[in-house]
Parts: C-alpha cells; sequence; structure tokens
C-alpha cells in the first residue's frame, strides 16, 4: 500500500495498492483486485475487502467501473455493486464514504482531489485513454462538483516505466500528430526502429498543462518489479495467460 504526502489530508482517505498483502495465488499472487480477471471469485472480493479494511472503511464502500481504454467519466452519487458498473475509466464524487477505484496493470492510476470543495477522482489512463483524454475530462468532471483546477492535488501512481515500455515504429506518429512536442516522451528503442515511451510522462504533462494545483509521480516502474506490482506486458513476454489487477483508490470522510 503506497500514499503520498499531498493527499494524506483530514477528510480524504487514499491508496495505491500493489500485489502483496492477497489471497491469491499463482499468476494472481497476491492481491489481485481485479474481477475481470480469471482469478476466483472468492478470493477477488477477499482481496478488494482487504483494501477496504485497511482504510478502515466497509467493504461496499468500494466501487469501480468496466474499463475500456476511453475517456468516458462517471460521476458516483451512490454506491454500486460490481455486476452493475458502468463503461468508463474515470470516476468522481462529492458524497462522503464512497471509494472510487481503478484497475491498473502498467496503466497509469491517477487520484485527484479537491480538499477544499470535498470533491475526488480516479483515473485509468493508459496510453489510449491518456491519449483520448481521460485526466482533462475527469477534471472537467470535478470542476461540475464544484472542484477549481487550482486546487486540485493529481497523483499518478505505479505504471509501467520507460525503460520497460518499447513499442513499434508506428507508435510515435499519432502522438506527434497531436503536438510534435510529445517527441519527448520517445527515445531510442532497443530494437532498431522501435521507440521507448514514458507514459508516465505523457500523463504528467497533459495534467500540468490544466494549471492544477500540484501533480505528483511516483516513479515505480510496475513492470520491471515482478515481487510488488502486476503486470500486463511482463505477463505477455513471459507467455502468461493472464495477470493480476492492483486497485487505486480514493474517498471522503
Amino acid at each position: 500500500m503506497i500514499t503520498v504526502d499531498e493527499l494524506d489530508i483530514p477528510g480524504i482517505r487514499h491508496a495505491f495498492y500493489g500485489r502483496r498483502g492477497g489471497i491469491s495465488g499463482g499468476l494472481y499472487t497476491s492481491l489481485n483486485c481485479g474481477l475481470g480477471s480469471g482469478d476466483a471469485v472468492d478470493k477477488v472480493t477477499a482481496n478488494r475487502k482487504r483494501t477496504m479494511a485497511a482504510l478502515d472503511l466497509p467493504d461496499e464502500a468500494l466501487v469501480t467501473c468496466y474499463q475500456h481504454h476511453s475517456a468516458d467519466v462517471v460521476t458516483v452519487n451512490q454506491a454500486w455493486t460490481p455486476d452493475a458498473a458502468p463503461k468508463a475509466d474515470a470516476l468522481v464524487t462529492a458524497v462522503p464514504h464512497i471509494a472510487i477505484g481503478v484497475l491498473t496493470a502498467d496503466c497509469a492510476p491517477v487520484l485527484f482531489a479537491d480538499p477544499d470543495a470535498k470533491v475526488v477522482g480516479a483515473a485509468h489512463a493508459g496510453w489510449k485513454g491518456a491519449k483520448a483524454g481521460v485526466v482533462e475530462a475527469t477534471v472537467r468532471a470535478m470542476v461540475e462538483l464544484g472542484a477549481r483546477p487550482s486546487n486540485i492535488v493529481a497523483a499518478i501512481g505505479p505504471c509501467i516505466g520507460v525503460e520497460s515500455y518499447e513499442v513499434g515504429p508506428e507508435f510515435p506518429t499519432p502522438f506527434l500528430e497531436e503536438d510534435r512536442s510529445n517527441a519527448l516522451f520517445f527515445s531510442a528503442g532497443r530494437q532498431d526502429g522501435k521507440f521507448m515511451f514514458d507514459l508516465g510522462g505523457y500523463v504528467a504533462r497533459k495534467l500540468n498543462r490544466l494549471q492544477l494545483g500540484e501533480v505528483l509521480r511516483l516513479d515505480r516502474d510496475t513492470c520491471g518489479d515482478s515481487a510488488n506490482f502486476f503486470s500486463y506486458r511482463r505477463a505477455c513476454q513471459k507467455g502468461e495467460k493472464d495477470y493480476g489487477r492492483a486497485l487505486a483508490v480514493i474517498a471522503l470522510d
């Protein structure tokens, strides 16, 4: 469980969970919180309960969505059961005692808080969602609930690091078409014609351009640290059929 000092604010609870501290085994060892994985549902449910207990919240406080690499944001007014989860990649709320969460396994989890307006958000930012504008959409949804960008603290949690994220020769083109300065986030790959992509840096600049109060980035490479994090890319490289999902969560008291 990782927290950041800047979100340790009275009235707000948050955490970026890794893979340690759960009951799942095998590919899902051990704190797999992804109901969309092939893990046993009872084990995933027990792991999700553990994440809430660590924040001193009831099991039913946790809400997550059916993520599909979009810029879709849902405003949460009441908790729902997992089988009623909407399709989205970000959640925002101004309702106390609801823990909004996103699941990742290399994509960037981003937690947001405006402590004055008492509005929080959580976004799942893979390259597709980040490019589509999921973090910008999350901030807009928070503003609709009364937040002010200059009061928002945003924290990017553990995600795949540039040293692990090699992409094909076609990958940079749409980013450069969006903004030529996005070349900053690409460097020479280990193989000729390929590139290394800095997902966390790309997300951070998108957040900084929103003129938020503070933008933080945890420098932890999920792909390169198998002891502490789940990773889709690492699973693919090893020929594994599935992988666990980590939870990032934030709630108002």
